[in-house]
């Protein structure tokens, strides 16, 4: 099949396709993609990576995944997470990219096909919100997981954004119409459960038979989040496992039994599995939530996504211009090791905003616990030696001066110097 004649197809697609050479130059759009793009002007003889990022390079060489490298090295689709600048903002969309071969079967162009993750803008501000590889491979579980009503369990340390992940799940499934409950696990007591799960007898003597409702009642068809569930008392692990089990229960004070239809989502800071073969959690309830396990990635895992958040935090922060971090706070704010993860770093850009007085965060304003002890800054930075264009220790322009002379994007730079503060030694 032809250019011409691929591109006469795409045009008749419901979602936004589009076809572009092995230069990643586009040679082809449909009209859901100009709808989804609603771009003033032709994006024609443009590169993906300028129309869908604005960037100057392609993605693997501005801190992201591409997709078309991927497909070079493999010759087969590739799917990927992505965030997109829209008329409506940035939002993450799942890309599907099939290259497109000659009778030789060398590869000649791609098709690209792009789903909007909408379900993500209605989290709050920083949930959700990333680049990096870690994170996009995070994205691509949850967009697997939320297409079903298999029972989720999320692990992470404290502070990297299970209860966001939670909600993305149930919003972004069918049964998102439907109520969504959270019940924090370490706050209930036995005597609790019964009245919150099952509901109690009213007080109204009035009203015959009269009783108020549980949580299985509220809930049915949608779905119930069981937070930091290794907080469950043994007694409650047995009562939650015979419940998973059956799926059926009765109301306080009657025989009568009900089928429940809710979707289990459980979250926990501590290792469930190293839990159970401590025996402080039952093996049974395990197996029956850990169906589709999805850990999330600690910040320090995730160093590309620090400058984006951090970003984030300060216009979310600021009830006009937001201010800007010096180039010595942008770098110690990459090389901390946040313990707490997103919400120590919401904390620390919150409480810089209300420090700062001239308009640019320095790194005073951070109090970072652990600053006065690596007394590190930009001016002593040396790049590893596998770079081409190796700098001496004190360089004194920018962050982005740096990475123009390096020849390398922001966000690969922000690596680098990750990686150099694990390993001072490279």
């Amino acid at each position: 099949m032809s250019f011409s004649q691929l591109s006469a197809f795409l045009q008749s697609l419901t979602e936004p396709h589009l076809l572009f050479d092995a230069e990643y130059r586009i040679i082809s759009v449909n009209p859901a993609f100009r709808k989804y793009c609603n771009s003033q002007s032709s994006v024609i003889g443009k590169t993906c990576y300028e129309v869908s990022h604005g960037y100057d390079l392609p993605c693997d060489r501005s801190g992201e995944s591409c997709p078309l490298k991927k497909s070079l090295e493999s010759g087969k689709t590739e799917h990927v997470l992505h965030m997109h600048n829209t008329p409506e903002g940035e939002e993450y969309v799942s890309i599907a990219l099939t290259p497109i071969k000659n009778s030789q079967a060398d590869i000649i162009g791609f098709v690209e096909k792009i789903n909007p993750l909408k379900t993500v803008r209605r989290l709050p501000s920083g949930q959700l919100k990333g680049i990096s590889e870690p994170f996009q491979e995070m994205m691509r579980l949850l967009d697997k997981a939320a297409s079903s009503d298999i029972a989720v369990l999320i692990e992470g340390e404290t502070g990297t954004g299970k209860n966001a992940v939670a909600q993305y799940l149930h919003q972004s499934g069918k049964r998102c119409a439907a109520p969504f409950a959270t019940v924090d696990c370490p706050s209930l007591t036995d005597s609790q459960f019964e009245t919150l799960f099952f509901g109690q007898k009213s007080p109204d003597r009035t009203a015959r038979n009269a009783k108020a409702k549980g949580i299985l009642d509220t809930v049915n068809g949608g779905t119930l989040f069981l937070n930091n569930v290794s907080g469950l008392s043994p007694y409650l692990q047995a009562r939650v496992a015979s419940l998973l089990e059956t799926n059926i229960y009765s109301h306080a004070d009657t025989i009568n039994t009900q089928k429940t239809d809710i979707r289990i989502i459980a979250s926990s800071s501590d290792h469930l599995q190293k839990q159970v073969e401590q025996g402080l959690f039952r093996e049974d309830l395990y197996y029956r939530l850990n169906r589709f396990p999805i850990t999330l990635p600690a910040l320090r895992d995730r160093p590309e996504d620090i400058p984006f958040l951090s970003q984030i935090f300060l216009k979310h922060f600021s009830n006009d211009v937001p201010p800007t971090l010096s180039d010595e706070a942008s770098y110690a704010l990459q090389t901390y090791t946040y313990p707490g993860n997103i919400r120590e770093l919401k904390a620390i850009i919150e409480r810089a905003c209300l420090l700062c007085d001239d308009g640019t965060i320095k790194p005073e304003h951070l109090r970072l616990p652990d600053m006065a002890e690596t007394g590190q800054t930009l001016e002593n930075i040396l790049i590893p030696p596998d770079s081409d264009n190796q700098l001496l220790a004190h360089f004194k322009g920018s962050r982005k001066n740096l990475a123009e002379q390096l020849g390398i994007s922001e966000r690969t730079l922000y690596r680098k110097l990750a990686k150099l503060k694990e390993n001072p030694s490279v």
